[in-house]
């Protein structure tokens, strides 16, 4: 697909903006990166979402006076990426590939300042304290330093909903600032990602990570009703397309990949499949005669049709090398660094071209773009 450079933002493009970030840990930078992007563009997010790290990043983003949102998220993401005096950094001379490694057994072994630490040892010899490797007591303080909970629950500025599952019943849940007062707890909860994380109790009730069921809040921003037409950001960390692994550790990272962005695809087909029939369903109402469109089962089929139309944009983490399967694990600064300045670059790329403004087909309720991915599938085509 080729695209041509628009000019600004027409004013006839009306949607309102949404930003879903997922889970993956480590990643999650990239997601950082994005926003940076997004904050000096036209589409300012009046609504963000997310589960697991992106979670973090959403109530970092909506607990923040805009001008300083992104100077949060580089605070948060510098400080759980500090080195430990108990494990330097790895020599500048080492190949990248055992940097990576010797990151990721350091935030296993040690844990990763500000974030989460490994339970102490007398832990393991009481049952009733072992449902995880470590605890996530230090996120709450550092949650409590970096947000303002009293701004996201004002939810003039911004609202935030975060995905969390019910241990007890296996039921997804939503915590939105709508809806409820949003606490450090109900951020833990939603990266309560077992069994390195212990479950949160909210009310009672214990949660686990939202990602054990979708690591997408797409589907609960576009579907809440009232709905209204919207443009969605929607940022992955784990691509569907990869190159053929070579060793196992390769085989790993390419299984978790596939693992993770098989359920965003799912989600997002669903989606639109779903939206699609919904504008199918409000066209065919309208050929209907007076008399059959006002029985019941007209009625009962018309309340489930919709006039709003969804732009998805997919930016989608794809590093250029393999980088191990405790990538999310992954918390060096320079690796940080790396994954928020792609975060950047994906974003101005897809920014720069905004192909959701060409004007939308009247029978379609849902349109996705992967600009990055469009980009580099025509860079192959011209190298060949």
């Amino acid at each position: 697909m080729t695209y041509e450079i628009p000019s600004v933002r027409p004013a006839s493009y009306d949607k309102k903006v949404g930003l879903v970030l997922q889970g993956g840990g480590a990643l999650g930078s990239y997601q950082a990166g994005v926003y940076e992007a997004l904050v000096a563009s036209e589409y300012l997010p009046d609504w963000v979402a997310g589960i697991s790290v992106g979670a973090i990043n959403a109530a970092i983003i909506a607990g923040n006076a805009p001008e300083h949102r992104v100077q949060s998220l580089r605070s948060f993401w510098e400080a759980i990426t500090t080195s430990t005096i108990l494990w330097p950094p790895a020599p500048a001379g080492l190949p990248a590939e055992w940097q990576h490694r010797a990151s990721a057994l350091s935030a296993l072994m040690l844990g990763q300042r500000g974030f989460f630490t490994p339970r102490p040892p007398q832990d393991w010899f009481s049952s009733d304290k072992c449902v995880s490797y470590y605890e996530t007591s230090v996120l709450k303080r550092t949650l409590e330093r970096l947000v303002d909970f009293d701004r996201i629950n004002d939810t003039k500025d911004m609202r935030l909903s975060l995905g969390a599952v019910n241990v007890r019943t296996g039921h997804f849940a939503y915590f939105d600032s709508e809806e409820i007062t949003i606490r450090p707890e109900h951020i833990m909860a939603s990266g309560a990602l077992p069994p390195g994380f212990p479950p949160v109790e909210i009310d009672g009730e214990q949660y686990w990570d939202g990602g054990l069921l979708s690591n997408t809040p797409l589907q609960y921003m576009v579907d809440y009703y009232p709905r209204r037409s919207r443009l969605v950001f929607q940022v992955d960390l784990f691509p569907a397309h990869g190159r053929v692994p070579t060793n196992l550790d390769e085989v790993h990272e390419r299984e978790k990949d596939i693992r993770y962005s098989s359920r965003t695809m799912m989600s997002t087909n669903s989606l639109r499949e779903k939206h699609d029939v919904r504008h199918a369903i409000n066209e065919l109402h309208k050929l209907l005669p007076t008399d059959l469109a006002n029985t019941e089962q007209a009625k009962r089929l018309y309340e489930h049709g919709c006039v709003t139309q969804m732009d998805i944009v997919q930016l989608i983490y794809r590093p250029i090398e393999p980088q191990g399967a405790l990538k999310d694990f992954e918390f060096s600064r320079s690796t940080m660094e790396a994954r928020w300045q792609q975060g950047v670059s994906d974003a101005r790329s897809t920014l720069d071209v905004s192909p959701w403004i060409a004007p939308m087909p009247p029978d379609i309720g849902v349109r996705v773009f992967d600009v990055a991915h469009d980009i580099l599938a025509g860079d192959r085509r011209s190298a060949n």
